[in-house]
């Protein structure tokens, strides 16, 4: 699992650019899921989802503020639990210490720093004002991937030297900070992707980024002072990032077919949450656009098809049930979400939900995506719907031209949930989380 990576940037999406010939690999070699989701395009609620098996709403982590934590079971403590031996490696980012989580085994985890992120006040909305220095963050840095090499090191060292030895199934999970900011790269890759310094297709012209929420975030980040020559940095960055986290997937791949364990185990790439780089003016993750909701899947091994694609939606849930069907272990049965290996190509019925009640919007929203239509049921907004088939770009809100489908959209999230409560919860938290750091500060 890399963090922040626009699935439209990889080859095997049909980026034209960028060089991903591991993710090229893998998807030869399997099955490429074109409607992948995540539970919330930010880094602690989706994550936070994964590990608990419980939507965002029921896992109430809305934010990336740590100071409040839960002692829900994680899937690797139910895997250990059942015998299947569970590895974690990198960033864990969820709702509690990664040494309470209960895995089998932690390498080098990264816990975020209490109290975590501040910044998530929306009422009245918080404004960063780093916005525009922020942004000069891209360019060359020698050990730009320090980090990522020695996870990924520690997990290769772990493939060669205790899952040979192991009589029982097994399940390692491996993250990279890569692709996400800041956008900072070796040499060779800045040199490589020197005509990679782009400007988004859309601007803040488009429909799209004149909704209420866009703004919100838009003066939440200070984006709209970002100069084009940081927007061509941060672009070209970004491509030399994706490109290194390809090279690591590599090195995975290449360790498992030299110690024989290729053919009898599933493998999957896919990421936390996206990255709008600049599209309607938005940066980084928080908006339930495509750039930021959906991610990058890719699934081979045993149970999986070869060189096939899905268009069926699916969500990052169903790629936690899909380590459990794999591993033959038993899931809680209130943990949503089914295994990869159950769903059926060109389902047109099935629903697939995410959620987003983080910084930068003045309250929260509802995703519910359903065959080619998407709605966006927002809290203190208009709502908003599009066809992502015709329209994957999302310019064109057909809530007002489609009220047969907004309506059916409304109704399946509505049989998961009550939105208006949940909205209302998360403000809850969020003021519980305030009161908490005025007592720290105090």
């Amino acid at each position: 699992m890399s963090d922040e990576h626009n699935a439209n940037v990889s080859s095997v999406y049909g980026h034209d650019r960028v060089e991903t010939p591991n993710m090229d690999r893998l998807a030869a070699e399997g099955v490429v899921y074109d409607a992948a989701y995540c539970p919330s395009p930010l880094c602690a609620p989706c994550r936070s989802s994964i590990m608990s098996g419980l939507p965002v709403h029921q896992a109430r982590v809305y934010n990336n503020c740590c100071v409040m934590t839960y002692d829900y079971p994680s899937y690797g403590a139910v895997l250990d639990q059942q015998g299947v031996h569970s590895a974690y490696a990198g960033k864990t980012d969820t709702y509690n210490h990664s040494g309470t989580l209960g895995f089998s085994e932690m390498l080098a985890p990264g816990d975020r720093k209490p109290p975590g992120d501040v910044n998530f006040c929306r009422d009245p909305l918080t404004i960063r004002e780093d916005g525009v220095t922020r942004a000069d963050n891209y360019g060359v840095k020698d050990d730009a991937f320090a980090k990522d090499t020695m996870v990924v090191d520690e997990a290769i060292e772990w493939l060669s030297r205790d899952a040979p030895r192991l009589d029982r199934p097994w399940t390692l999970t491996v993250n990279t900070i890569a692709p996400h900011f800041p956008h900072w790269v070796t040499a060779d890759l800045w040199e490589k992707y020197r005509e990679g310094g782009d400007l988004p297709d859309h601007g803040r012209e488009a429909e799209s980024a004149r909704h209420p929420y866009a703004q919100d975030l838009r003066r939440h980040f200070q984006t709209d002072g970002i100069s084009e020559e940081q927007t061509r940095g941060l672009r070209r960055g970004y491509l030399g990032r994706v490109d290194f986290l390809d090279s690591e997937l590599g090195r995975m791949l290449d360790t498992l077919e030299r110690l024989g364990l290729r053919e009898d185990t599933v493998v999957i790439y896919t990421s936390d949450h996206g990255e709008m780089l600049g599209k309607f003016g938005l940066w980084w993750k928080s908006s339930m656009y495509e750039d930021s909701v959906r991610v990058p899947l890719i699934v081979s091994g045993p149970g999986f098809a070869t060189g096939a694609r899905v268009d069926t939606p699916v969500s990052l849930l169903d790629v936690q049930a899909t380590l459990f069907r794999a591993t033959g272990a038993t899931r809680p049965d209130a943990w949503w979400g089914s295994p990869l290996q159950d769903i059926m190509v060109g389902d047109t019925n099935r629903v697939v939900l995410s959620e987003y009640h983080g910084h930068g919007t003045r309250s929260g929203t509802f995703m519910i995506r359903k065959g080619r239509w998407k709605l966006l049921y927002h809290a203190a907004a208009p709502h908003q719907l599009f066809d992502v088939i015709r329209d994957p770009d999302e310019l064109c809100n057909r809530y007002d031209d489609e009220p047969a489908v907004a309506q059916d959209l409304e109704r399946e999230l509505r049989q998961r949930c009550d939105p208006e409560r949940e909205f209302q919860r998360a403000h809850d938290v969020e003021r519980a989380q305030q009161a908490r750091l005025d007592e720290i500060s105090a």
